[in-house]
Formats: structure tokens, sequence, C-alpha cells
């Protein structure tokens, strides 16, 4: 992921300046991760946290949340924008957290980049840091086909919404409910809410 790490980090500032705030946030966006975040029990990470909006308007409602993200100049950023607010320099792949130590797991926007033969890998880290119970919330382009695409940072790729499910299912989760949107002047857009399942008695 250095690839996509040094792409962002080439245009921090003007990703932040565009989509570092929440008003950049479709509001059916904001409906739907401020319901499931109401529902978690913290600790929480926001997993690619970027410029941290989502994990400081979070944070500001309740709840234990603290952002983790690949790009140095996104962390400093967050830190200076939301003092109060934890931000962590790390990698998804890796994550910086106890087994079945956290509560959920925001990853809006955050797996795009992630080859579809090594999305597994975050997603079993997910599995890995959320206790049973758990929850876990993605962002992701949604396409009739699991297709490349060149987003304005780096290569990026769309999903059928219910493939990526399937992922998430074989990674330990169960898919409670997923929602896809379209509109004129945007990519069609997917969520997924799964719940980590009970381990097998």
């Amino acid at each position: 992921m250095s690839t996509v790490r040094d792409a962002y980090t080439r245009r921090s500032t003007e990703y932040a300046k565009l989509l570092g705030t929440m008003a950049s946030v479709h509001p059916s966006d904001r409906q739907l991760v401020t319901s499931w975040a109401d529902r978690i029990a913290g600790p929480a990470l926001d997993a690619g946290c970027g410029p941290g909006q989502w994990t400081a308007y979070l944070a500001s409602r309740g709840l234990d949340i603290r952002g983790i993200d690949l790009v140095p100049e996104f962390i400093a950023h967050a830190r200076v924008e939301h003092p109060e607010t934890r931000f962590d320099l790390g990698s998804l792949d890796t994550l910086d957290a106890e087994t079945g130590s956290v509560g959920g797991v925001l990853a809006w926007y955050s797996l795009i980049h992630h080859r579809p033969d090594t999305i597994e890998t975050p997603l079993a880290e997910f599995a890995r840091v959320l206790r049973p119970g758990g929850g876990l919330l993605i962002g992701c382009f949604e396409g009739p086909s699991v297709e490349a695409f060149d987003h304005a940072v780096a290569t990026a790729y769309r999903w059928p919404i219910a493939e990526l499910a399937e992922h998430v299912r074989r990674a330990g989760f169960e898919v409670i409910e997923t929602h896809t949107r379209t509109s004129l002047d945007q990519r069609p857009h997917g969520a997924i809410l799964a719940r980590r399942a009970d381990p097998v008695r």
C-alpha cells in the first residue's frame, strides 16, 4: 500500500480541503453512519480515517473512537484540527489493537484501494480486533462487476455489493444490511453493515 500512501501524501492538503469536513458528507451517509455508531459500545476504530472528520464527529456524539490512517499528513492534520480526539498512524492490514478489544470498526471508503486478491487481509484484521457481536460498517464504490478505475488519487475498485458482502461473511461476520445509492453527479455507492459472528461452540 506504499503507492497509495504516497499518492495521498502528494494530495493530502487538497484532499483535506475538499473532503475533510462533515459538510462534504451526503445526508444519507451521515444518517446511516450515525445510526450505526449510536448502537456501538466502544471502543471503536475509524479505520482509514483520512483527515479525521468522521472520527471527530462520532467522538463529539459520545463514542469512544480513535482514527487510524496510513498517511502521516492526514494524521498530522487530524491532530491539529481535532485535538480532543485520538489519531494514530497505522495500517488496516496490521491494526494496533488487541484481539477482541473493539466494539466497532468504521471502514468508510478506506478499502477502495485494496485489490480483490488483498481485500481479505483487512477484513480478517477487523474480525480479529472486534469482540463477538461487534459492529462493522463499510462504505464503498458499487458496480455490476469487480472493476478497477482511475480514482482521483490512486487506482480504486468498485464492487457488486453482494460480492463484497460475501467476502465479509467469509471473514467471520454476519451481514445485517446492505445499501446502494445512485445519483447523477456521483459514482454509485454501497454500504455493508455487519456483526462479528459469535465463536462456534
